[in-house]
């Protein structure tokens, strides 16, 4: 059967038994023919994750895209589609649609997104991207200063947390039907945490497509409408009708100093598993905290796992299996040895600038901005000169940054580089389960990690653990594009 849904070319995918054409065409800038609806089972995060864990939900349509936020209209060749939300308090608007990359990045390529990302960074890319596109739903101030509010959510997802998704094929005729609904439709905001929240809201929508196939549940989650739920009631729809293709994938959050996100729960189960909810609970009514045991274990929220057979999400290629335990042990030990002998030959070697301040200190004391193309740099003080340094995959090796420090007569333009690979690396080869990071992804920042090496003269290291590492790595990539 042919692969189908537009998302496999805009998230990337593997689709059996064509696996071998996905191979050869993952980089085809040709939209495949079927539409898709993909519900986002977002991660809490923050200070609402802390007391409560239920998460976001949201639904992505590969063939709807946003003429405006407010505004719907069919997709034209080459391009990706919307998300589309409920959100409390964004311009007392019902939904807002944003188009993928802008929703997940803040930005409008994939590969400007930062490869390791701060708060100042962070905040700085949503507000551009604000300002050049949401004006009408998050307006400046009086004074032109940046509005307060929940607008923040609609952009930039993936720098506050994970995010799971569930796919299904759809029509072009559902995405006339949904375009014509929604627009005609009045577009004002009744949110209500209990009874019409942004699970309700995605519930809606999936069902807009396929009716009755998403359900709260009123034992698990006590009536209320909850993410987790709407995505497990989605893959039960899924595998009771196998003739409509259907995937999962993980979305990963983009390594930084932000607070990582925490795993999705339904309401009694995000109760049952807070210590510092049924602890209490536990004391002042043990029948109260038996029953909601009771309740966790009769039901299947609890083991329903967003993650399990889930690949990993990069905009640039096609969807692939996590990194598995023993490659993160054998990668994260080479960059550990690499480091090493980094720091080594810096103490050695005369000509070597000593090591710059602390990561995060540089980091507080840089200032996001965009460089001549558009591309996200810092602007780091080095001695008496502040210099741009690209952050992203398309700018991190510019040799203008170099040309520029050289004629200020400053140095450690390629040590904060190093800085920037390293500290993504070691977020991504955390420790963590699951795994939300493919070896595609980590060998491509091993190479750009090898390159700001060579720059720095250390050819020898370059050419030893880390040079090693990087064929090691390429043959095993080789040999499983080769599988069947």
């Amino acid at each position: 059967m042919p692969c189908r849904g537009r998302l496999r070319r805009a998230l990337g995918t593997w689709c059996v038994p064509a696996i071998l054409s996905v191979l050869m065409y993952a980089s085809s800038p040709f939209p495949l023919a079927h539409a898709s609806a993909t519900l986002l089972l977002e991660e809490p995060y923050g200070k609402l994750g802390f007391f409560t864990a239920t998460g976001h939900a949201a639904v992505y349509l590969s063939g709807v895209c946003a003429e405006t936020a407010l505004v719907l209209r069919a997709c034209g060749p080459g391009e990706l589609g919307a998300v589309i939300s409920r959100y409390n308090g964004v311009g007392g608007y019902d939904w807002v649609a944003i188009p993928l990359i802008p929703y997940l990045y803040a930005l409008d390529r994939p590969e400007d997104v930062p490869l390791y990302a701060d708060p100042k960074m962070v905040n700085f890319l949503r507000d551009q991207y604000r300002r050049a596109h949401l004006e009408a739903v998050a307006p400046d101030l009086a004074g032109g200063e940046t509005p307060g509010g929940n607008w923040y959510e609609l952009v930039g997802s993936a720098y506050d947390r994970s995010a799971y998704g569930f796919e299904i094929e759809t029509s072009p005729e559902q995405d006339a039907a949904f375009i014509r609904a929604y627009n005609s439709a009045p577009n004002r905001s009744h949110f209500r945490t209990v009874s019409s929240n942004c699970a309700d809201f995605a519930k809606h929508v999936i069902n807009f497509y396929y009716p009755k196939s998403l359900h709260r549940s009123v034992v698990a989650d006590v009536g209320i409408t909850t993410p987790k739920q709407m995505a497990r009631t989605m893959v039960k729809f899924s595998a009771r009708h196998p003739d409509l293709q259907f995937s999962r994938f993980v979305i990963p959050q983009v390594p930084g100093s932000e607070a990582r996100s925490t795993p999705v729960h339904g309401v009694v189960e995000s109760f049952f598993k807070s210590k510092k909810y049924i602890l209490p609970s536990a004391v002042v009514s043990p029948i109260f905290a038996g029953s909601v045991a009771a309740v966790y274990i009769g039901t299947s929220m609890g083991r329903f796992d967003p993650a399990r057979q889930a690949r990993v999400y990069n905009a640039d290629r096609p969807l692939e299996k996590p990194l598995a335990a023993e490659d993160r042990r054998y990668y994260q030990s080479e960059l550990n040895r690499l480091m090493a002998e980094r720091l080594k030959a810096e103490n050695a070697s005369e000509a070597e600038s000593p090591r710059i301040e602390k990561f995060g200190r540089l980091l507080r004391n840089a200032s996001p901005g965009f460089d001549a193309q558009g591309r996200p740099v810092l602007a780091i003080r080095l001695g008496d000169a502040v210099v741009n340094v690209g952050v992203s995959e398309s700018n991190i090796l510019e040799k203008e940054s170099d040309e520029l420090a050289s004629q200020a007569g400053a140095s450690g333009v390629g040590q904060i580089r190093e800085q920037i690979l390293e500290n993504r690396l070691r977020e991504e080869l955390r420790h963590g389960a699951p795994s939300k990071v493919s070896e595609s992804d980590v060998a491509r920042d091993w190479k750009l990690l090898h390159k700001v090496v060579d720059r720095l003269g250390e050819q020898q290291v370059a050419r030893g653990p880390a040079g090693s590492m990087l064929q090691g790595s390429q043959a095993r990539l080789e040999r499983a594009g080769n599988q069947p």
